[in-house]
């Protein structure tokens, strides 16, 4: 089967950064499925896995992570699908990825695909819808409010995969206050078309921006990306007794200066239950399957933004040097091989 690959961890500008491959078609067994990959999106762990994680001993890292596709065959153990299944997800950091024709995956971290979407449509929202769910209703617990501020968010970074299927959520399924960051016009044209109520530039200090804002202090604060730069702002606008979230991989993170607010830290990332292999590990396909039924419904979209081509290196290549200069908008799908 044809798939992309690298050997050499590095930087994207180099012809070997990611190859055009071809391996043995894999077999299904125990609770996998065989998927028949139709369309893949690139998310910024793509480019970090491939910058700073060399495959073990002389074997080719297949990356990718979101996927949709048609089941083709399906383990002795499955129950919940079957061959021909319309399916969206993403997959488990510790596997082989989706960047290939074919695809193993545990049955419970997938979805029903939504009906109304494409595959290219719905190849871009597992892993940020996923990354958005966890972080808002496992650990902010945004439908619990808090003392003060409890029905104002500040999203830092909402134009990003993430940020833009994460004020979606927001608007549908709470009734908070969305303060979201960008910096272009055209990205804070996308963010308000992804239903922020409020929108300030994260190329300036964020605190005068929301005092300014005159809805008080954001009981909820919920940063995706560069929260470093960000993290003395955020100690001074959050609420007491707030809580902050975050996903990204700041250099360090001196938690103290959130002691005196009794501020919460929470820590989400989406491939925890798969690569643990927890208990409520099957949670992940149920909520896909809420976010099926949600788009379904009208209630929210896709973020794709681009088809960049079908699925070969030299696409592939180009969509990591976009991740990676920081001025995506929504979500970067390619299909078909």
């Amino acid at each position: 089967m044809k798939a992309v690959a690298y050997k050499t961890a590095g930087p994207i500008d180099r012809e070997d950064a990611l190859q055009d491959i071809t391996l043995e078609r894999p077999k299904a067994a125990g609770r996998d499925l065989l998927v028949k990959i139709n369309a893949v999106s690139v998310n910024p762990v793509d480019t970090k896995v491939r910058m700073g994680k060399p495959p073990e001993g002389c074997e080719w890292r297949v990356l990718g992570f979101d996927a949709a596709g048609v089941v083709e065959a399906v383990g002795s153990e499955v129950k919940n699908f079957k061959p021909g299944d319309a399916v969206f997800y993403a997959g488990s950091i510790a596997r082989p990825g989706t960047n290939s024709e074919f695809h193993l995956v545990d049955e419970r971290i997938v979805g029903r695909k939504p009906a109304s979407l494409s595959d290219a449509e719905a190849a871009a929202l597992p892993l940020t819808a996923i990354t958005a769910w966890e972080m808002l209703f496992d650990r902010l617990d945004v439908k619990r409010p808090t003392p003060q501020g409890g029905n104002t968010i500040l999203l830092i970074g909402g134009a990003g995969g993430v940020g833009s299927i994460t004020i979606q959520l927001l608007r549908a399924l709470t009734d908070l206050t969305v303060i979201a960051t960008a910096s272009r016009p055209e990205t804070q044209d996308w963010v308000r078309e992804c239903g922020a109520h409020h929108v300030i530039d994260h190329r300036q200090p964020l605190a005068p921006q929301v005092e300014a804002l005159g809805l008080g202090a954001p009981g909820f604060v919920f940063s995706t990306t560069q929260t470093g730069q960000h993290l003395t702002d955020i100690v001074e606008l959050i609420a007491p007794q707030g809580r902050f979230g975050l996903i990204d991989d700041p250099g360090e993170l001196n938690a103290m200066p959130f002691k005196l607010k009794a501020v919460s830290l929470h820590w989400e990332l989406m491939f925890t239950r798969s690569l643990f292999e927890t208990p409520d590990m099957a949670e992940q396909g149920r909520l896909l399957n809420e976010v099926a039924t949600l788009v379904d419904a009208g209630r929210i979209r896709s973020t794709a933004t681009e088809v960049a081509g079908k699925i070969d290196a030299a696409t592939l290549r180009a969509v990591h040097a976009r991740i990676e200069s920081g001025t995506a908008r929504g979500k970067i799908v390619l299909e078909g091989f």
